[in-house]
């Protein structure tokens, strides 16, 4: 009885019979030679039936095989260049075929499909090549997440998806309600981190968080996951350096672990090569000079209009892609106006109307992937911020009184998975970074 392996393995067992359990992606009818390319879910390879070297009831079965139909089908490692599938350079010569299912009418066939239509069926869409490969280059940068933190001190705290008031702004809440009282899915962790690092000192919280932005950009989900490292002890400049170490470890690991992958989608990896310590970085004076520059230099009247800014504005889109097109390589931002960050941010010393706060900008007009700050470490500056920004302060006791017992600069920062993996992949919108996407107007399936 063949070996049953899993087809990322395959390369170790060329010359030996082996059984592969999986589903028909695709067939090719040669007439008296049939190409079956069988998926297993940890890759695709190509599995050669030749009639003269089979059963006739097993060519049979491969001449009636349809796309989805799950099969087990056993055969013979051949080391071939030529061969296409993930991992390449391999094929199945085959010898039996156990048919488990034979699939009917599948929808999703080998052509062009508008989007709404495939987002119809995204149950059976992950099951593509694209989408298979993207989702694995996700379940990498989560992994590299992990791992870089752990090995680096932080710990995992989990912290509330239910929560009683807003951290970023009340306007973009889901409101739910919570045994007769409002309560709000979680747009961060964060909070609920800073009271960790006083007993961990570096800890990070994984999870899905929501925004109800009404966003149709190819830049927003209204549920999307996010990491959220705190450290104690940590001001603006250190977490600078924690997040280009962080970074380029993600991207590095993709590079060295899902190049087939990222070949598959046609990604070009000639920027994410450059992506290792030290990243570039420019205050937020200076992007407003540069925009304002290019705004000044450019023959298009939409870019101009597009480019509009003012100082204290926050960069949308347009901008930040018109500036990481100065750089190869991950560009920090530093600096922001007080006015357009949330109100936990500590203040630009000697200069109020500036926060100690840093967005990390992705290049190829990819954009914002991280946003971090040193936090407001005195009781009674946040006390006059909450008023500044009309908070209800009984909401917040508990957060003022982590600055009332042992209070520490300290500093932290988000990254969003899907915007990374986007970036990562070359990808046009994050819909196809996350197996459910929930956008405006799409909660189905």
């Amino acid at each position: 009885m063949p070996k049953t392996i899993r087809i990322q393995e395959i390369a170790q067992y060329e010359g030996q019979k082996v059984s592969i359990q999986g589903w028909l992606h695709n067939r090719t009818d040669k007439g008296k030679l049939q190409f079956l390319q069988v998926r297993d879910g940890s890759g695709f390879v190509q599995c050669v039936v030749l009639q003269q070297e089979v059963e006739p009831e097993v060519f049979e079965a491969a001449r009636e095989l349809t796309q989805e139909s799950s099969l087990v089908i056993s055969g013979l490692v051949r080391r071939d260049r030529r061969a296409p599938g993930v991992p390449g350079g391999y094929e199945l010569g085959v010898t039996g075929i156990q048919v488990i299912q034979v699939a009917h009418g599948y929808p999703i066939q080998p052509k062009e499909h508008g989007v709404d239509f495939l987002l119809d069926r995204r149950h059976l869409w992950v099951r593509s090549q694209r989408q298979w490969a993207v989702l694995r280059v996700r379940a990498t940068v989560i992994r590299a997440i992990r791992d870089w933190l752990d090995g680096h001190g932080f710990i995992n705290m989990d912290t509330p998806i239910l929560t009683p008031a807003a951290c970023e702004g009340t306007s973009t809440l889901f409101e739910t309600d919570y045994f007769g009282v409002p309560a709000y899915l979680a747009q961060s962790g964060q909070l609920y981190n800073e009271a960790d690092i006083y007993a961990f000192g570096r800890v990070y919280c994984f999870g899905p968080t929501f925004r109800a932005e009404k966003s149709k950009t190819r830049r927003h989900l209204t549920e999307f996951w996010m990491v959220e490292p705190e450290a104690a002890f940590c001001d603006l400049e250190q977490l600078i350096e924690i997040e280009e170490q962080f970074v380029s470890h993600i991207v590095q690991t993709c590079l060295r672990e899902r190049g087939p992958e990222l070949a598959l989608l046609g990604r070009d990896t000639a920027f994410l090569e450059k992506v290792v310590p030290p990243f570039p970085r420019i205050s937020y004076d200076e992007a407003v000079e540069i925009i304002a520059d290019i705004r000044a230099q450019s023959d298009d009247p939409a870019l101009r209009a597009l480019l509009d800014l003012e100082w204290g504005d926050d960069f949308g889109s347009p901008h930040e892609t018109e500036l990481t097109k100065r750089f190869e390589k991950p560009v920090f931002v530093y600096g922001y106006p007080t006015v357009a960050k949330a109100f936990y941010m500590e203040p630009w010393p000697n200069r109020p109307e500036v926060t100690k706060s840093v967005d990390l900008l992705a290049p190829e007009g990819y954009g914002e992937i991280i946003g971090g700050s040193e936090r407001i470490s005195d009781p009674d500056l946040l006390l006059q911020r909450l008023e500044e920004w009309n908070l209800p302060r009984e909401s917040f006791e508990w957060y003022i009184d982590l600055r009332r017992y042992g209070s520490v600069p300290h500093s932290g920062f988000g990254l969003g998975v899907e915007r990374t993996v986007t970036w990562i992949c070359g990808l046009d919108h994050l819909r196809e970074t996350i197996p459910f996407p929930r956008m405006l107007k799409r909660v189905y399936p």
